[in-house]
């Protein structure tokens, strides 16, 4: 069997293997040498993700452990509470909690599995705003950069706690000028896609 890397996420993980995805980048780069294998859910956050871990993940999948894996939950967990998107609000102490036992289980299943834990990336406010959901009434982003800062701190911090490596796209993004719109180039250019922020 040929090594594997699963990725494991919400709608960002899932979407992953579209034209310019990084999942479909990374699928690229290791093509001769490993295989990358989708477990994204869109809409979920992590009270959902450690819900479905066991069948996501069950013993009896052929092949052996998996080289590595890689967590990237925290966008819908980050949702305000009194917006529109609350029924995805987990709070940060319960999203830190979660993460942990989702590690934890990872690490049990497989003790050799590296993982790698994936902050929330950064909200393009402006973005949401001109392109709601069309149910979103209010007129208010159900999702901001601060909150979802918030979250990206915990996950570093879950990170550190358990000693794994750590993606801090939250802050990595905004250190590019007019990130807002760099990071979202392809969209505007393939027709398939509206033009929206993260």
């Amino acid at each position: 069997m040929r090594p594997r890397i699963y990725l494991f996420g919400d709608s960002i993980t899932e979407e992953s293997f579209t034209h310019g995805g990084w999942g479909s980048s990374l699928a690229n780069h290791f093509c001769r040498t490993m295989d990358v294998v989708l477990r994204g859910y869109s809409g979920y956050n992590t009270r959902w993700a450690l819900k479905v871990v066991e069948k996501v993940f069950p013993p009896s999948e052929s092949g052996g452990a998996p080289m590595a894996v890689t967590v990237f939950f925290g966008a819908n967990d980050a949702s305000l509470p009194d917006r529109y998107s609350a029924f995805q609000h987990v709070p940060v102490d319960e999203y830190k909690k979660n993460l942990h036992a989702i590690i934890a289980f990872l690490k049990k299943r497989w003790p050799s599995v590296h993982i790698l834990i994936i902050t929330p990336p950064p909200i393009d406010e402006d973005g949401r705003l001109q392109n709601p959901f069309v149910e979103n009434e209010s007129g208010l982003p159900e999702r901001t950069n601060e909150a979802a800062g918030r979250y990206a701190k915990a996950c570093l911090a879950v990170a550190a706690e358990c000693g794994i490596l750590a993606v801090d796209l939250w802050t990595k993004m905004q250190q590019i000028p007019g990130w807002q719109k760099a990071y979202l180039r392809w969209f505007a250019s393939d027709s398939r896609w509206p033009k929206c922020g993260i």
